[in-house]
């Protein structure tokens, strides 16, 4: 398998920012990497952070980059790929972009060697998880230089129909939003029950990553964990059994088929 050698990045935002920490921390060097970010506050983050000079515009040095990581806003990636297609022809083409399909991308950049991935915030400290969607030029060997570029923020799976990273995006993209809001609504319950915000913040927080760790050690269910904890006519069970009679699991259900439809929607709004 060929190793990762030279990458570029169009958008120096927080996820590119997040693979390219990665990359450097297994040892790829600050001069292997091109980055192409119109915004001067950013460039200078780049240059502080990471002693990466960014261009504020595309140019022929983009030639140079085995894998090409798509880190713009849905809305920029017609208009960006224009610029940067005349310089990437022999690339690998890896988008983090939200809701642009590949169909798209192939378009505007001339090239099938496209991977679509869905990573989520907590890719910014190395404990992420992305879902991965190949076209079917990009073989084996393509597949492990993005899977060495994603490796560092955290886990990666592959899908095998593209329509599934509209899931993956309702199901783990938007998934820590979900998790805040939960932490949020369990530290207000704290507060209102007479414990300090920090101690009740403190107590979900170690509640979910305790919960968390669990579930992934365990080769049961979360059904099977859920029921251990709740012993009938106790204080879990109570709490179990408002949140069943008021539909909360089936609002949940609801609420990220909803996000799912919103994907659907953004590859409408912002593709061909």
């Amino acid at each position: 398998m060929s190793t990762l050698s030279t990458i570029a990045f169009i958008g120096g935002g927080n996820m590119a920012s997040a693979i390219i920490g990665g990359l450097l921390r297994q040892g790829l060097a600050a001069g292997q990497i091109e980055v192409v970010e119109p915004f001067e506050a950013a460039r200078a983050a780049l240059k502080e952070q990471f002693g990466i000079q960014a261009r504020p515009e595309a140019s022929a040095a983009l030639a140079r980059a085995q894998l090409v990581v798509w880190a713009v806003k849905p809305q920029t990636f017609k208009e960006a790929a224009a610029a940067v297609a005349p310089h990437t022809g022999n690339a690998l083409h890896l988008s983090v972009a939200a809701g642009i399909t590949t169909e798209s991308i192939a378009a505007w950049l001339g090239s099938e060697r496209i991977v679509r991935a869905m990573p989520n915030t907590p890719a910014l400290i190395g404990q992420g998880i992305t879902g991965l969607y190949a076209r079917p030029a990009v073989d084996a060997e393509a597949r492990a230089l993005v899977e060495q570029a994603v490796a560092s923020t955290g886990k990666h799976l592959w899908v095998e129909e593209e329509a599934q990273l509209d899931a993956v995006t309702a199901l783990s993209g938007s998934g820590p939003a979900y998790v805040f809001l939960f932490l949020e609504a369990m530290t207000r319950a704290g507060v209102e029950m007479g414990l300090g915000a920090h101690q009740s913040y403190q107590l979900a927080v170690a509640t979910f990553q305790g919960a968390s760790e669990l579930a992934a050690r365990s080769s049961e269910p979360a059904e099977v964990l859920r029921q251990r904890v709740t012993s009938k006519g106790g204080t879990t069970h109570a709490a179990i059994s408002h949140m069943q009679q008021a539909q909360l699991p089936e609002q949940f259900v609801a609420a990220m088929r909803a996000a799912e439809q919103r994907a659907k929607e953004l590859a409408k709004e912002f593709g061909r």
